[in-house]
């Protein structure tokens, strides 16, 4: 499979580099704010997991360029974006980059720090752990990452704030929803357009954040071993039967972006150039440091000593 075969198979990747995107997933989120309409009136952003930085130029080019272009504009009026990653990243305009672990104390300070004591009005996760193809694990995995998301979000995100994350759904999704409705009004899963149909994937969008009455962010997982009835009841055990049967909970699930737009799962032709053929692009920017690159050094020591061996001497 080449690369012009995979511009033909999927659309939106050949789009994402068309248009200078670094991933196909800034789609998915432009196709989110079409719908929740989730960038208005925002100043303090963070994206976690943010390599190798798509969502982060969506941030860029939808908050901070267009006030930077405005006649008026002053450097202390500017949006703040703060794109977080264990993976070093290339840089972006306007999106300042800390290199920290979403789960440490620390990287919620530093965030805190930048903002200059402000919290953040939007916070986004697109992380996802390698995927096995065991949906159950994977699903486990992916629910866990979303907590640690979570966990940097009772820090860091501003009463009234929205965040968010990637989901893989399953059959936990209730007991994910049940659990973001201790802390958001609203939470809402949505399958962007671009988003693949043969995926689990999925987003939790989640506004208007507001924990419970002296909630501590230091119990939170304390919290979250009890999930309250979205009725109102009485808190009960996360293993309480109202997440089966009749009382099973109702998930508000909607599709996003353009219905009659790219289809994510079908073909198209290439467009052919004036003589006819089709130049495929190169991705808009290679990770920097990915962690294969260990491997790929060695692979490619390998050969090269296999071949200086098949070589003949000049000698013999």
């Amino acid at each position: 499979m080449g690369k012009a075969s995979r511009d033909k198979r999927d659309i939106y990747y050949r789009k994402a580099k068309e248009e200078g995107w670094r991933a196909r997933s800034a789609f998915k989120l432009l196709q989110i704010d079409e719908e929740f309409n989730i960038f208005e009136g925002i100043k303090h952003v963070v994206d976690l997991c943010a390599a190798p930085g798509s969502w982060s130029q969506v941030l860029s080019r939808k908050l901070y360029l267009p006030a930077k272009l405005l006649p008026d504009s002053r450097d202390g009026d500017l949006p703040l974006i703060v794109a977080i990653d264990l993976q070093p990243m290339a840089p972006i305009e306007g999106v300042i980059q800390v290199q920290g672990d979403i789960t440490n104390a620390r990287t919620a300070e530093m965030v805190i720090r930048h903002f200059d004591g402000c919290k953040a009005d939007l916070v986004v996760c697109d992380g996802a752990p390698d995927v096995t193809g065991l949906h159950d694990m994977d699903e486990f995995v992916q629910s866990q990452l979303i907590l640690a998301g979570l966990t940097i979000v009772t820090h860091i995100l501003k009463e009234g704030g929205k965040f968010i994350s990637k989901i893989f759904r399953g059959k936990d999704t209730s007991l994910l929803y049940c659990q973001l409705k201790l802390f958001f009004s609203v939470v809402t899963f949505a399958k962007p357009k671009s988003s693949r149909n043969s995926s689990i994937e999925a987003f939790a969008v989640c506004e208007n954040y507001s924990p419970p009455e002296g909630f501590d962010p230091k119990d939170l997982h304390r919290l979250l071993e009890k999930v309250g009835s979205p009725w109102g009841g009485d808190d009960q055990d996360c293993s309480s039967g109202w997440l089966e049967g009749p009382n099973k909970v109702y998930i508000p699930f909607l599709a996003c972006g353009d219905l009659s737009g790219y289809d994510s799962d079908r073909s198209y032709p290439l467009p052919k150039v004036a003589d006819g053929t089709y130049q495929s692009l190169d991705p808009v920017q290679p990770p920097i440091a990915p962690p294969y690159k260990r491997a790929l050094e060695m692979k490619k020591a390998s050969s090269q000593g296999i071949r200086e061996i098949e070589r003949p001497s000049l000698d013999s």
